[in-house]
């Protein structure tokens, strides 16, 4: 994974901007992050980065993660009783995630920004967010009940 990410670098700079240090581990953390698409549970991450450091441990992952969570670099994503996911920031997205193997793929659509205006306006509340999933079955899912 030695390609350069203009979000590695960008991430960086918000950690030496918020005064954490920028170890290793972080380093390899992020960019596994930038680079993964698939929302990785920090076991997935773990797993995946162990044979670069044989002594990192799960703990080491889920405190750094908390850190990328606290500067706003990373969002926890928690579907019902499943292992939180985490998904780099970038810009505002949805999910659609597969009911049989739990895939998530993201997906834009800024038009739903409308529906936080609408409910500003009729509620009187002041919102700060929304939050949106799309439930279905992936390709791979419904090509393997096929056969």
């Amino acid at each position: 994974m030695a390609v350069s990410y203009p979000q590695l670098k960008e991430a960086l700079e918000t950690l030496k901007e918020t005064g954490v240090r920028i170890t290793p581990q972080r380093h390899a953390i992020l960019e596994y992050l930038i680079s993964s698409m698939s929302h990785p549970t920090a076991d997935d991450i773990y797993k995946a980065l162990e044979g670069k450091f044989p002594n990192m441990s799960v703990a080491t992952v889920y405190n750094n993660l908390r850190v990328f969570r606290e500067v706003g670099l990373v969002k926890e994503l928690t579907y019902g009783d499943a292992s939180s996911r985490f998904d780099y920031v970038t810009t505002e997205h949805y999910h659609v995630i597969c009911d049989q193997c739990g895939k998530i793929v993201d997906f834009h659509y800024p038009g739903l920004n409308e529906v936080e205006h609408l409910a500003s306006h009729v509620t009187g509340f002041k919102v700060s967010h929304h939050r949106m999933e799309i439930y279905g079955t992936c390709p791979d899912c419904a090509n393997s009940d096929i056969h």
